[in-house]
């Protein structure tokens, strides 16, 4: 149904959204669980909303921010700006944005499949129609 359609550049997108979310926390100093909550709650939702045979995929699309180059990484990023912006810890930052990195590409993997079906359930009803007026 989605044939390769998500590429590699889509999910460092994601990741990168994510990265980018949490570092916007860690500048701003907004309480983590705030992002965390709404973030896993809207995932929680999308998974009885998305397609079941994408929702495995979405998942360990998540668990890839935790790869080996990746973690070492953002914790570099994480320590650099924690000690620049005053009144940040590096460690409770770090973990919040492996979290926001884990937690975009399940999003956007869940909701490209959302998308896509939806985009093929109104292509099947316009040709249903379609076809019923031709046969009128």
């Amino acid at each position: 149904m989605f044939g390769g359609a998500i590429g590699i550049w889509g999910l460092r997108l994601a990741v990168a959204i994510g990265i980018s979310l949490g570092t916007f926390r860690i500048v701003t100093g907004v309480p983590i669980h705030y992002f965390i909550i709404t973030g896993y709650v809207f995932v929680v939702i999308q998974t009885f909303f998305a397609p079941k045979m994408i929702v495995p995929l979405a998942y360990d699309s998540g668990g890839v921010t935790t790869f080996t180059v990746t973690v070492p990484l953002v914790a570099a990023l994480v320590l650099g700006l924690a000690e620049t912006v005053p009144g940040r810890n590096a460690l409770l930052d770090g973990f919040g944005l492996i979290a926001f990195a884990s937690l975009f590409p399940m999003i956007t993997v869940m909701g490209y499949a959302q998308i896509a079906e939806f985009k093929q359930k109104r292509a099947r009803r316009l040709l249903d129609k379609q076809s019923a007026v031709d046969e009128s």
